[in-house]
């Protein structure tokens, strides 16, 4: 499995009804940090040979997080872009829902959000009832989502949601391919 137990298949899948290349960088599980950094710098360095001069992060507001990137990739030599910086995360959701964004929370840190919500469809009706105090793109961790569909595709990805479990402290639900859906 992937980031937040998502597919590698449907990881291949959702970049190629993108239009985009996926590249994977194997890491273990668990994953010491230093293991990561070097991962992620080992990736860098043959991207930057190939003409790599820029990487984009999704971040929205996570000060912390920003800082860190800022640091990982001092060295690195690539101009580092955060296009999402900064903008209200509630209307963020309601505009790339409005728009015909739609994904299927894979992931729910049960602390923060309810459990039930594994599996759900990220659409116009949940971005409504998100409570206050939730982030409602998930960006404190509250819940991870996969993308299957919105103007950004070339056609939506047929998929469904298979079994939710429980482990680490986390509510996981595995989003599956399927042909017939």
């Amino acid at each position: 499995m992937a980031v937040h137990d998502v597919r590698p298949d449907l990881l291949q899948a959702q970049a190629a009804a993108l239009g985009l290349t996926l590249h994977r960088i194997p890491i273990p599980s668990p994953c010491p940090n230093a293991v990561y950094e070097a991962a992620i710098a080992d990736f860098m360095a043959r991207a930057k040979h190939k003409g790599i001069t820029h990487a984009a992060f999704g971040d929205l507001f996570l000060e912390d997080i920003r800082r860190y990137r800022e640091r990982q990739f001092a060295a690195m030599g690539v101009e580092l872009l955060f296009p999402l910086w900064g903008l209200p995360t509630r209307s963020l959701a309601e505009e790339m829902t409005a728009g015909g964004l739609r994904a299927w929370i894979t992931c729910v840190d049960p602390r923060q959000a309810p459990r039930e919500w594994a599996g759900a469809l990220f659409d116009s009706d949940f971005v409504r009832r998100i409570p206050e105090g939730v982030d409602a793109c998930g960006e404190r961790g509250e819940f991870h989502t996969f993308a299957f569909a919105g103007p950004m595709f070339r056609a939506p990805l047929a998929t469904r949601v298979g079994e939710v479990t429980e482990r680490d402290g986390f509510v996981y639900a595995d989003v599956l391919s399927c042909a017939a859906c």
